[in-house]
């Protein structure tokens, strides 16, 4: 059996995946293929270390400290996004929040960061390196439209993956996955819709149609994919563990205080849900 680790983004909202990746850990839960899109995958490269708590971490000590997020980095012209890069792909990782490189680049499975080309509007499946330790493809899975710049990869601009493939199960079973766990970010029911923002993002890349195009449809897809997930559900080919509530956390949070409640409710779902996934895994 190959087993896929499905991560929908969500920026902040993320941290609730985390917990149900350190279940998946402490139950010694490994994926053969760790696909993600944007905060998603950011996130699931520690899985992949299998560096339980790392995460947890990260959203007590560092998302809500000024060096790592804000209105301020965007203005800052060396960085222009409103993550500071330097610090958030530099400096945590290598520096304050150690990556362990060496067990990541023992990971025996596939890891897979979704970007969008801006050029063509696609989503394209970029392996993350297990050496560039700029992580190129984390940045650019997670480049959020209007709040990070292009980011460039061998020649080509990329934007977050979610605005082509939001949660990118279809890759993993098409290509070779048996079973998918997909961790969702938002809670059953929710429905997309395209909002200020997407219209604003339009305006902004009106020189890039396909990635306008992309835009537009995105909420969409987003719902049709949530449509053939749950039918996956259903028929036995897909197990789906997603939050009970959001607890109203936004996609840019910083506080810890709201940041690691969702994270514990991504441990108690995980547990909750854990007997039911082991028995899904067997059949």
């Amino acid at each position: 059996m190959k087993l896929g680790l499905v991560l929908e983004g969500g920026a902040s909202r993320t941290v609730f995946s985390c917990g149900v990746m350190d279940v998946l850990l402490e139950e010694n839960i490994i994926a053969d293929m760790i696909i993600g899109t944007s905060a998603g995958i950011a996130f699931g490269v520690s899985y992949a270390s299998l560096q339980r708590e790392r995460n947890m971490h990260l959203a007590a000590e560092y998302m809500g400290d000024k060096r790592y997020m804000g209105i301020k980095h965007i203005l800052n012209p060396k960085n222009k996004s409103y993550y500071n890069m330097q610090f958030v792909y530099d400096d945590v990782p290598n520096i304050h929040l150690p990556f362990d490189w060496n067990a990541f680049e023992n990971f025996k499975g596939d890891v897979i960061g979704v970007c969008t080309n801006v050029k063509t509007g696609k989503a394209e499946y970029l392996p993350v390196s297990r050496t560039d330790r700029t992580l190129p493809v984390l940045r650019a899975s997670c480049a959020l439209p209007i709040l990070f710049p292009f980011i460039n990869i061998d020649g080509k601009n990329y934007l977050d993956g979610g605005i082509s493939d939001s949660i990118p199960y279809k890759y993993a079973l098409n290509h070779g996955c048996d079973k998918v766990i997909v961790v969702l970010t938002r809670e059953r029911g929710y429905v997309k819709h395209t909002g200020k923002s997407v219209k604003l993002a339009e305006r902004i890349y009106r020189k890039y149609p396909e990635l306008v195009k992309a835009l537009a449809s995105r909420a969409d897809n987003y719902n049709n994919q949530i449509k053939e997930l749950r039918t996956l559900e259903r028929d036995g080919k897909a197990f789906v563990i997603e939050p009970i509530t959001t607890m109203g956390v936004k996609r840019t949070e910083g506080k810890p205080s709201r940041l690691l409640p969702l994270y514990q409710h991504g441990l108690s779902v995980a547990r909750d849900n854990i007997d039911a996934l082991k028995s899904y895994l067997s059949v």
